[in-house]
């Protein structure tokens, strides 16, 4: 079982990050995105200072956000690397198989990579996760490799957005007519 510890807070940054552009969205009148927090029972908690040290969760978490962009349905993850091969095990079966019926219901499903060791942030649309997914199932790599991916999809920056996402998410919806 995994606990709350045992994988420090990895993401955080990125989190943060994506956590400000969305407030920026909400403020402009763009999107209304929400975290959605992690159910976790408390282990342990320091009585000095009232921080939960361990913890284990409750439940398998399907996405990090979800939300609403211009009336469209939008639900996705955010990952980190720090290499050039982004490893498979770091997504889970259930939230592929939650973003699928998502996407069956009308919605877009995506996931935000932060290639940490190039400070680079990616849209990764679900059908390239997909096709990655399948070869992995058909005995291919378990992983992919940062020259796989569309370059029409890394995230230019912008001053005062942090993790611009909207203009990939944009593209991903016109290639989708």
């Amino acid at each position: 079982m995994a606990t709350w510890n045992s994988r420090g807070l990895r993401g955080s940054t990125l989190e943060e990050f994506i956590n400000r552009t969305n407030e920026i969205y909400q403020e402009n009148g763009l999107a209304l995105i929400q975290k959605i927090p992690t159910p976790i029972t408390p282990i342990n908690i320091d009585k000095q200072t009232r921080h939960i040290t361990l913890a284990y969760f409750d439940q398998k978490s399907t996405v990090d956000y979800i939300g609403a962009v211009q009336g469209i349905p939008v639900c996705f993850d955010a990952k980190e690397c720090n290499t050039d091969t982004f490893p498979l095990a770091n997504i889970h079966e259930h939230q592929v198989a939650f973003m699928e019926n998502f996407e069956k219901q009308g919605g877009v499903s995506f996931f935000l990579l932060s290639f940490t060791k190039r400070d680079e942030f990616y849209y990764l649309r679900l059908d390239m996760l997909l096709e990655f997914w399948k070869r992995a199932k058909e005995g291919g790599r378990k992983s992919f490799r940062y020259e796989e991916l569309d370059p029409e999809y890394f995230l230019p920056r912008q001053r005062g957005v942090l993790v611009p996402y909207l203009d990939a998410l944009q593209k991903d919806l016109l290639r989708r007519d």
